[in-house]
């Protein structure tokens, strides 16, 4: 039987190729997804790594998800086909190796009276920073954030926001934006345990407090959590335990409405006729797609495989493409729950383990010259303090990641650690990493290795052998520096009038390495399929 021609054919089943097809299904277009995997969804992936306990194995908490455009769209389709988020009372916090920590609560005056009782005047000076985030610059920063940055709508804000502000009040808005953590945080913030806090947050868009652009990112993702909470998908959702529950509904919802998800099938290139494709070659078979194809691929592989014909400039500029820190995660089953030093950390979604915002510059500094840090920050999820339902009754899991790792060894910053000659990761060395981890967390929960099931450990190598889009481990898919985000992002001159464009006229990029960025949102995939599919 001959197989209809899509309209639309979407290479890769990340997040944001999920999204994208699904909107474009729901608005009655015929999609086509292409999986080089055996299993769909990017960086969403659960498996019962121990008898009984499902692990999110890459992501697991989806603020930015559920607070998405794409997400208040699909979510009756999605509720429909079983998803369901969950979220507790408690969103995130600091332990330090002493045992001292600090619970927050989803509720920003409850934070800032937190804060207050360890730091006087520090909760009110997160308030007041947290105030203008989500009042005076909300529109702003959402509206840059949320839109096609070449966009009518982009470009009606900042007109906007020109006669508000004046020349001067948004170059000082620009300027804000630029400013590293650190320097914010030591104007700011007067105790280290708050900006210890705060400071790990900068990690989870690749950045490290001393770089440029982190004090944004850190303070709007830090309160958005604390406002937003951290959801995660209930158990047994969408037909899959955990967070495979929203890519099982997502495949519902697009298969509902005609579209089609083949696994398996990898993309060798995009079939092009002038400056127009007219398909793809995957799994040694032609696709045709009568409208448009849309990939879901770094920058390197975009213009370096899939559209090698590319004009010279084009490729240049994506094979200088920079990519950043690897990450590694470990996931521990527990017998029971772990015993706090400070025990209100037991109800808290995911806490980070450092001793100051000094050591996570000490930690990426360390990784950016290729050490292994002697002390990395740790970010200690507890899906079953949100979900018991992923673990036997009264059991517990630890998700854990760390996001300070050198893509190519040269050394351990304490000397402890042997890494071979060639620079590449090993069983053995993720093996050592992980048990420097397992010590560390012994400060913090006492006892630990007395309840543990089971540890399974993934190095940066690990990550990009499952998602090929993870290069050297780099959960992010490409540096959020300036020069590689926002309009910039992936890489000058290349958009024309439009971002997610390519050369070619019916050929769109999405993806973490796109524009609004990394953050499992599906911002890009949402934004194409308003292009694609216009209401």
């Amino acid at each position: 039987m001959t197989r209809p021609t899509p309209q639309v054919i979407v290479v890769g089943s990340g997040i944001n190729s999920l999204v994208c097809a699904a909107v474009l299904a729901t608005r009655g277009k015929s999609v086509l997804v292409l999986e080089r995997n055996s299993t769909l969804g990017g960086c969403i992936r659960t498996e019962e790594l121990f008898p009984g306990y499902r692990h999110d194995i890459l992501s697991s908490w989806y603020p930015l998800f559920v607070g998405s455009p794409g997400y208040a769209e699909l979510k009756p389709a999605l509720q429909r086909a079983g998803l369901e988020f969950v979220q507790s009372e408690y969103t995130t916090g600091v332990v330090l190796p002493d045992g001292r920590g600090l619970a927050l609560k989803q509720d920003i005056e409850d934070a800032v009276r937190r804060i207050d009782a360890v730091a006087p005047g520090d909760g009110a000076a997160f308030g007041a920073m947290a105030h203008r985030l989500f009042t005076q610059d909300a529109e702003l920063t959402f509206g840059l954030l949320g839109n096609s940055p070449y966009s009518w709508a982009v470009l009606k804000l900042l007109y906007k926001e020109w006669r508000k502000r004046g020349i001067d009040g948004l170059t000082a808005f620009a300027a804000d934006s630029l400013e590293s953590f650190r320097r914010w945080a030591e104007r700011t913030l007067k105790s280290d345990i708050v900006r210890a806090l705060v400071a790990p947050w900068v990690l989870h868009t690749g950045l490290g407090p001393d770089e440029a652009c982190s004090a944004l990112i850190g303070k709007l993702t830090f309160a958005a959590v604390v406002a937003g909470g951290m959801p995660v998908v209930r158990g047994g959702s969408g037909g899959s335990g955990g967070s495979g529950g929203i890519v099982a509904a997502l495949k519902t919802v697009i298969e509902q409405h005609g579209g089609e998800l083949l696994t398996n099938m990898h993309v060798e290139r995009v079939l092009t006729s002038g400056r127009r494709a007219t398909g793809v070659v995957a799994g040694g078979r032609t696709f045709e797609a009568s409208e448009s194809v849309v990939c879901n691929v770094t920058p390197p592989q975009l213009y370096g495989r899939l559209l090698s014909d590319a004009p010279a400039p084009v490729r240049e500029r994506a094979a200088g493409y920079r990519f950043g820190r690897g990450a590694m995660q470990i996931h521990f089953a527990l017998k029971a729950p772990p015993t706090w030093c400070e025990p209100e950390l037991l109800k808290v979604p995911l806490v980070h383990l450092t001793e100051s915002m000094e050591q996570v510059c000490m930690s990426v500094v360390e990784a950016n010259n290729g050490l292994l840090p002697g002390r990395p920050t740790i970010a200690i999820g507890q899906p079953t303090a949100v979900d018991p339902s992923r673990a036997p009754e009264g059991a517990w899991i630890l998700w854990i990641q760390m996001q300070e790792l050198p893509v190519q060894l040269k050394g351990d910053a304490l000397g402890g650690i042997a890494v071979p000659a060639d620079g590449g990761w090993t069983e053995q060395v993720r093996e050592a990493v992980a048990d420097r981890v397992q010590a560390r967390l012994e400060h913090v929960m006492p006892g630990l290795s007395q309840l543990v099931v089971g540890r399974r450990a993934y190095s940066p190598a690990d990550l990009e052998g499952m998602n090929c889009n993870l290069v050297g481990g780099d959960p992010y898919s490409g540096v959020c520096s300036p020069d590689q985000f926002f309009w910039l992002r992936p890489f000058a001159g290349l958009h024309g009038a439009k971002a997610h464009r390519t050369p070619y006229r019916n050929v769109f990029h999405i993806g973490a390495s796109t524009h609004p960025g990394p953050g499992l949102g599906g911002g890009s995939g949402w934004l194409v399929a308003q292009q694609l599919a216009p209401r």
